[in-house]
């Protein structure tokens, strides 16, 4: 199963967010909720990159089954909003595999 893990501050904004673990939908290489979610969660970032011009800090597991994102404290107000923004369509679009494939993904916070 794939874990995610949403962590917020105080104010509700999310500072990290984590995904372990490997969906064992179907065999590697044919997994479409492995893939979905890899998807989502690096676009996500790659998006962050190039349209914020933030990097978050991102520690991976060489095996693919582990991605932790951080949210770094030194940015603008403006492009931390956008970044909010963009890790929040991140969550919904998880959410939205999560309710079709529940038993292969769980998001959490």
């Amino acid at each position: 199963m794939i874990r995610v893990s949403i962590e917020r501050n105080q104010d509700g904004k999310i500072d990290a967010f984590s995904m372990e673990g490997h969906a064992d939908f179907a065999p590697h290489g044919q997994d479409l909720v492995c893939a979905g979610a890899s998807a989502v969660a690096f676009g996500a970032v790659n998006a962050i990159d190039a349209v914020c011009q933030v990097q978050l800090d991102v520690e991976m597991a060489n095996d693919g089954g582990f991605l932790r994102c951080g949210v770094p404290n030194e940015i603008g107000n403006q492009a931390y909003e956008n970044v909010q923004l963009l890790l929040e369509g991140m969550v919904v679009s998880l959410q939205t595999i999560e309710e079709q494939y529940g038993e292969y993904i769980t998001i959490h916070g």
